[in-house]
């Protein structure tokens, strides 16, 4: 599918991953659709002024997206301003990380299991669920879910540290919704998820997870991965341009890019001479 003149809704947009996929989507010619909250102010101030440049190709409005409301207002927006929804790219989440939190029974985590539900799970439901009528009606389209590789590993191995119970839990139940709704949107709206392992901004390098591990603890997380490296904002890019442009047969897959690691933990045994004579 071309993007040129795509309306594309990017949760998250405001920092990390979501900022440097809609920095792309709109070089790309789509118009951008991009909420924010009032929990990160200054990175919000920051892209409302980035891509203000895009004058009628840019909304940005405040949004608690797991409000059912306020998604509702949000989409109703949309459809008044544009008149159509292309592509979604369903970024949100909050994870509390093991070395930053510590256990769900401390008083400060009383909240933090139901946040981690609210924003990682339900926010995501809300969005296709009020979104999926406008995008159908559209033409052809991309739903992207971005999930983690917490919804396999779990809190166990060197991602331990950083994958919390309630987390990996809620990334497990994206990987049902994406089945779902697929065959809602199916035919004309494909829908995929993009499953994250080790990323700069996003449980690697640069988030304060990443920077309270102990310098082994580290290296254990880049040793269980295949390709000895933790991934860049590049590789997700290159990545959602494949899913939304270069896949047009491809709907209702989960495509793991973790540079090999949840397959890290396993070795391949040298080939045995066997006792056959």
């Amino acid at each position: 599918m071309k993007i040129k003149n795509k309306v594309a809704l990017v949760l998250g947009g405001s920092r990390g991953i979501g900022k440097e996929i809609a920095r792309t989507l709109a070089g790309e010619g789509a118009t951008l659709v991009l909420p924010y909250h009032d929990d990160w102010p200054q990175e919000a101030e920051e892209m409302k002024e980035e891509f203000a440049g895009l004058r009628e190709n840019h909304f940005a409005a405040p949004v608690d997206l797991r409000n059912k409301e306020q998604v509702q207002g949000l989409i109703n927006q949309v459809r008044d301003k544009f008149g159509a929804l292309h592509i979604l790219i369903n970024n949100i989440e909050r994870g509390g990380m093991p070395v930053i939190h510590g256990s769900y029974d401390l008083e400060t985590n009383k909240e933090q299991w139901e946040l981690e539900m609210d924003t990682t799970l339900k926010a995501k439901w809300l969005v296709v669920h009020h979104a999926m009528s406008l995008m159908k009606s559209s033409g052809r389209g991309v739903v992207i879910n971005i999930s983690s590789i917490a919804g396999i590993v779990g809190r166990t191995g060197p991602a331990g540290l950083i994958f919390n119970d309630g987390y990996a839990a809620a990334n497990r139940a994206v990987s049902s919704f994406t089945g779902t709704w697929a065959r809602e949107a199916a035919p004309n709206v494909r829908v995929n998820e993009l499953m994250l392992g080790f990323f700069e901004t996003r449980h690697g390098e640069g988030t304060r997870g990443w920077e309270a591990l102990e310098d082994r603890d580290r290296q254990a997380v880049v040793d269980h991965t295949l390709l000895e490296r933790t991934g860049s904002l590049d590789d997700i890019v290159k990545t959602v341009l494949f899913l939304i442009k270069d896949a047009p047969f491809m709907t209702g897959a989960i495509l793991r890019l973790d540079g090999g690691y949840v397959l890290g933990g396993e070795k391949v045994p040298e080939m045995p001479t066997g006792i056959l004579d």
